[in-house]
């Protein structure tokens, strides 16, 4: 168990670092700067955090389902503890979303309140998952489940951005569905439900085998066949692309295709083979590793980081920098944030422990002060 923890928190700190490139580079890099293959090349590496995220909380989903089961407790107390944490998550993505209007008053509009981002996305995502697992009681019929629901969703996807856009609804409920935000059509750099949920229940499904009594059992080996179904979904949404009918009137392979989810679905699963091996028989774990303590961690550096990129407190000219000088800011974002995540996982749980030693170090100094 200690060693699929640690793989995850190595894939989920990845994620981290590939966000901050794609921030970094993003905020910070200069007009012409960004009319290089460089950046080209970070924005491309740039699609893959977000859909990381949501596959790793549907397999983190998977694990703490699965231990909640081991100590006996029931299908209701499941559904309540994952829901509520779901809705968690998704009050600080609210919450973050006052943060960003308040820090960039009064250029900010108030519509950006509402803007649907990843952490609103995460959350209700993890709800939506805590009910499916309600009425699947089984690992495997949950991950079939799980499956299931992911293909609903990338499947409804292309009629919900377009001929079946639910225009009835306030624009802030609508975008949760679509991503129209304000501006009445779907903008493709929100994280609506449709398509984005169907990245956390795919990692729902592959956490339920992994989990699974064959998966524990054969670790390596489960982690490999995940690698290779992911392979073959990748090769699929390919090919399904190249036929030469589609089922749909409007057809948008980069933002809303079921075969373009599908070729992401698969390489996040071929990730996972890789990120195993290295922690497995590789330098992923040797010493201090910066990457799983950022994995660790990675809700509280995606909620710090944005600030010194892209908001007020940035540590670079927005829009102003070389290639160089912005390389040297990431690695900056880098060992701040891992300072920040290593402070984090020590001091968590440990405030009681940590007053009481601060006031004995105080103590001696205000004696003699007497």
């Amino acid at each position: 168990m200690k060693q699929r923890i640690a793989y995850i928190d190595w894939m989920r700190g990845l994620a981290c670092v590939l966000m901050f490139q794609t921030h970094c580079y993003d905020s910070w890099l200069s007009p012409a700067a960004r009319k290089t293959n460089f950046f080209g090349w970070s924005q491309l590496l740039g699609t893959l955090p977000a859909p990381l995220f949501l596959f790793l909380a549907g397999i983190s989903f998977a694990l703490v389902t699965d231990r909640m089961r081991q100590k006996a407790a029931s299908a209701n107390e499941i559904a309540a503890t994952t829901i509520r944490r779901g809705a968690e998550i998704l009050g600080l993505g609210l919450l973050f979303r006052v943060q960003e209007f308040a820090l960039g008053y009064p250029w900010s509009p108030w519509t950006d309140l509402l803007r649907v981002d990843i952490l609103n996305t995460i959350g209700v995502s993890m709800m939506l998952m805590g009910i499916v697992c309600w009425f699947a009681r089984r690992r495997a019929t949950n991950a079939m489940l799980a499956a299931a629901v992911a293909a609903g969703i990338a499947m409804a996807t292309p009629p919900l951005w377009t001929t079946w856009q639910p225009r009835w609804l306030p624009w802030p409920i609508e975008s949760y569905i679509n991503g129209v935000h304000n501006l009445g059509t779907p903008q493709h750099w929100l994280f609506p439900i449709f398509p984005w949920a169907a990245f956390a229940f795919a990692g729902l499904a592959a956490g339920f085998f992994l989990m699974s009594d064959w998966g524990r059992a054969r670790q390596a080996q489960a982690v490999f066949i995940l690698g290779g179904t992911g392979a073959t979904c990748g090769a699929l949404g390919w090919w399904f692309d190249s036929l030469p009918v589609h089922m749909y009137s409007v057809y948008d392979f980069w933002h809303s295709s079921p075969n373009f989810l599908l070729i992401r679905v698969g390489v996040v699963m071929v990730i996972v083979p890789l990120v195993y091996a290295w922690c497995s028989w590789g330098a992923g774990q040797w010493g201090f590793s910066p990457i799983i303590k950022m994995g660790q961690a990675s809700l509280l550096v995606y909620w710090v980081h944005i600030e010194f990129v892209y908001g007020r407190f940035s540590i670079l000219t927005k829009g102003g920098e070389s290639i160089a000088m912005a390389s040297l800011g990431l690695l900056i974002i880098f060992v701040a944030m891992t300072l920040l995540a290593t402070a984090r996982i020590y001091t968590k749980g440990r405030g009681g422990e940590i007053l009481a030693r601060l006031r004995q170090t105080l103590r001696p100094a205000s004696e003699g002060s007497r």
